[in-house]
């Protein structure tokens, strides 16, 4: 009995090794995937070692965010340039059904890929399409972006792609544009952001915003992974030209954000390697615990 006893402990101490190996090749691995040689993301390299990462709000976000102005008109005069180098009004746009905003910048190294990416995941569960049920407009900020016009087309190409709905592409659009055009329309939707000098970054608030067909806001939803249910209610909403309520303000800022490391100020990863530690400990004193119960139950029944 005790050798069995014994044999068990062992393989419970062989198990608890283990883990912490393979929890340790884990946090490895996470931090040197790069996700930069896919298409959907900008070929640009970024070192989060030269971040300077805090756990504190940097400077550069006091600037930026996203403030609510609901029912607020877009401007239809707003001028910008399509994926294939025509000039194009906002306003064409509308009229006919709801749009989805997406206010990104298409070298962006960290989150507004992410946004680009979720919201198109989310898309791909609804039984809507775009084109029909409603438009996707990506507006850059970045006025530089203008000036480069196969980026735009072929950011639109990665994107028709991945949502693989064919026929769906007249409800794409993804445009660039002056500096004066696209202040016209960050400041209509209360989108502020700023150019960090330092990490020669826009940093920026994740999200995206419903319009009505009269070029309404209807309303906004934060982050980078937007619930298909969020969505549909917000288009259907939208396309009954209705206003909807305050969103709660829980923004994802694209500062000195690594998605692959999971790095955001405050690093996320140290946050879940903790996480991992702290169970792992308590599994070890599980084990242990068992062990000595187990020992002492058998030593009694020998006696």
């Amino acid at each position: 009995m005790k050798k069995s006893s014994a044999s068990l402990a062992v393989w419970r101490l062989k198990l608890f090794a283990v883990i912490i190996i393979l929890l340790t090749i884990g946090n490895v691995s996470a931090q040197k995937t790069e996700h930069y040689n896919s298409p959907l993301y900008a070929p640009r390299t970024y070192d989060p070692t030269q971040a300077g990462t805090s756990s504190g709000l940097p400077p550069a976000l006091e600037k930026a965010g996203i403030e609510q102005k609901l029912n607020e008109q877009i401007p239809f005069d707003a001028v910008f340039k399509d994926e294939n180098g025509k000039e194009v009004r906002l306003g064409d746009y509308f009229g006919k059904r709801p749009v989805i905003l997406a206010l990104v910048y298409y070298e962006c190294p960290m989150l507004c890929n992410e946004v680009l990416n979720g919201l198109t995941g989310s898309l791909k569960s609804l039984s809507f399409d775009t084109g029909k049920e409603f438009d996707v407009v990506a507006l850059s900020f970045d006025a530089r972006e203008h000036e480069k016009p196969n980026l735009s087309k072929n950011k639109k190409e990665s994107y028709m792609k991945r949502y693989g709905r064919p026929g769906t592409e007249n409800g794409w659009h993804f445009l660039t544009g002056t500096q004066a055009e696209i202040d016209k329309v960050t400041n209509a939707v209360g989108f502020n952001y700023h150019w960090d000098e330092k990490s020669e970054q826009f940093a920026h608030a994740g999200g995206i915003i419903i319009i009505t067909p009269e070029g309404k806001i209807s309303r906004y939803i934060y982050g980078i992974d937007y619930a298909p249910k969020d969505i549909k209610f917000a288009v259907m909403e939208s396309a009954e030209s209705r206003i909807g309520n305050a969103a709660e303000q829980l923004m994802l800022y694209c500062y000195h954000y690594d998605p692959s490391t999971g790095k955001y100020g405050l690093s996320i990863l140290k946050i879940i390697r903790l996480a991992g530690i702290v169970t792992l400990i308590g599994l070890g004193a599980m084990f242990f615990f068992f062990w000595r119960r187990g020992k002492a139950k058998n030593e009694i029944e020998v006696s």
